[in-house]
């Protein structure tokens, strides 16, 4: 068994290296920056406005209200299922690895890849509406591969090319559903609950080197729980997600402040070495090893795109079976979805690093990028919360683990929707059940895989399906600026002008008769 993780190790190394290399990342944020500059930073010219349409809707019956149509869901339930999706192990352990590796400046560089990767969520939703379509169960189907067919195959010369790259986008989806929506997830969550609530008489019986049987009998329960949901199709996962979601969120980010407040002294010497360490980073004892701008920049993009996946062209699956008929309305959701992921969730858990226990001590030395001893990157958040949530028995450790393991499952069950979307694809709307009960199977990998490998493989397989994903979106940009431009003259501005809703004749007249239900 060793000898085949080994195998895979090496393989892995070699891809990720070319895709997680200089050329990936100006891929992803070259795209960002592109799609803020064609939408004159839409993100902060528009702020009232996404923000109006977002957050600021929840009490209005055509956002949370649940839909009766086959296969439809609420622009509520597609934000919580996506977020469900994108808010996971890279929230927690994700920023943690980032800081441990890259330092505190890291954390600077998740903030730009967010930031731009607002504008990239957004393209990547309007594109995913517009050019969505229902498939044979009368559910609606989008995603890049629909808009790399019928957008960038419709080009002059472009027919198949844009065919070939849809195929090998929705491979990339199959397997990144295994890594970084199964194996990297679940991996962590049996890192978690190994480390605060342990079972000795469990954890102590070997199954095979590395591997105890508490961590196979947490694989297994896992399996069985997500069967439960992700056989019961889109619309259980939605409305598992959005009761568990907000609850999880509002929680985190509550006792992350609580920690921040107890030790605000050390809030802005941390952020000050957020932003010095972005240019100037520390040489670290860890390994011996100095770490140089293009780790930390490398750091911060690479769990900024594990933690949000702006740019990956995931969360634009699930978008894209909302109710609404406005393209723009969904891709502001997916501004949202970036800033509520990566601005706050991360935020927090990057400032209760770096101020629990002080900048020099605690369970990081943001000096040294020495972790306290008894900790690694997936247990790090929840030493700090232990730091105030101690009360005798490891409360905050508990609690964080109980936290990762609702993060976590989550996000396999958003990752079940876009790899079962991937999947129809390719073979059709019929078999998708097929692709459930093997990504249900996979569940057990991750239980059973090194930490640092499982992580790595889920990187790998983001930056396979990045790629095809951003060729589509920058081949499309002049179609996101004129679908924005019309929404803009038409909703903000007040114009006259006939709406820009679908690539497709009559889901476009379909959806002018009903747009009132909309607004």
């Amino acid at each position: 068994m060793n000898k085949i993780f080994e195998a895979i190790e090496n393989i892995n190394g070699e891809i990720n290296g070319f895709v997680w290399g200089w050329f990936g990342l100006a891929l992803l944020v070259g795209t960002g920056i592109l799609m803020t500059i064609v939408t004159k930073v839409f993100q902060i010219s528009h702020l009232g406005t996404w923000w109006k349409n977002t957050l600021g809707s929840l009490f209005k019956k055509n956002v949370i209200g649940h839909r009766k149509e086959k296969g439809t869901i609420s622009p509520f339930q597609a934000l919580c299922t996506a977020l469900a999706a994108t808010i996971g192990t890279g929230n927690i352990a994700g920023v943690a690895a980032a800081i441990c590796i890259g330092g505190a400046g890291a954390v600077f560089w998740m903030w730009v890849a967010a930031f731009f990767g607002m504008m990239t969520n957004y393209s990547e939703n309007v594109l995913g509406i517009y050019y969505r379509r229902k498939n044979s169960k009368g559910e609606w189907s989008g995603g890049a591969m629909y808009y790399l067919k019928d957008g960038l195959g419709r080009k002059k010369g472009m027919k198949i090319v844009g065919s070939v790259l849809a195929v090998i986008f929705c491979i990339c989806t199959l397997l990144a559903s295994f890594g970084i929506g199964s194996m990297g997830q679940v991996n962590k969550i049996v890192a978690n609950v190994v480390s605060a609530f342990n079972i000795s008489s469990l954890s102590s019986v070997q199954v095979f080197d590395g591997v105890s049987l508490y961590s196979v009998i947490i694989g297994a329960v896992i399996m069985v729980l997500a069967a439960m949901i992700v056989l019961g199709g889109l619309k259980r996962i939605a409305n598992v997600a959005e009761k568990i979601v907000p609850f999880m969120v509002l929680l985190f980010v509550g006792g992350s402040l609580v920690i921040i407040g107890i030790n605000y002294a050390n809030i802005i010497p941390a952020f000050k070495a957020i932003f010095v360490n972005a240019f100037s980073p520390e040489a670290f004892v860890g390994g011996g090893i100095g770490a140089v701008i293009s780790k930390v920049v490398t750091q911060g993009f690479k769990r900024g795109v594990f933690s949000n996946e702006a740019g990956l062209g995931s969360s634009v699956m699930v978008h894209s079976n909302s109710s609404v008929r406005e393209p723009v309305k969904q891709g502001m959701w997916g501004i949202f979805e970036v800033f509520a992921d990566t601005m706050i969730v991360c935020t927090m858990t990057a400032l209760v690093i770096l101020t629990s226990g002080g900048l020099n001590g605690g369970v990081f030395n943001a000096q040294t990028g020495e972790i306290a001893a008894g900790y690694t990157d997936a247990t790090l958040v929840g030493g700090a919360f232990n730091e105030v949530f101690d009360f005798g028995i490891g409360f905050g450790e508990k609690f964080i683990a109980i936290a990762m393991f609702l993060f976590a499952f989550t996000t396999v069950l958003g990752w079940s929707h876009y790899g079962s979307k991937a999947w129809e694809y390719l073979f059709g709307a019929k078999s998708t059940v097929v692709f459930k009960v093997i990504h249900i199977c996979t569940i057990m990998f991750g239980a059973v895989l090194t930490s640092s490998l499982a992580w790595d493989i889920s990187d790998t397989f983001n930056g396979l399906m990045m790629i095809p994903n951003l060729i589509g979106v920058i081949a499309l940009f002049p179609l996101v600026m004129k679908i924005t431009k019309n929404y803009v003259n038409r909703k903000v501005k007040g114009m006259d002008e006939k709406p820009i809703l679908s690539y497709d004749p009559e889901i476009q007249a379909e959806h002018e008769a009903a747009l009132s239900e909309d607004d």
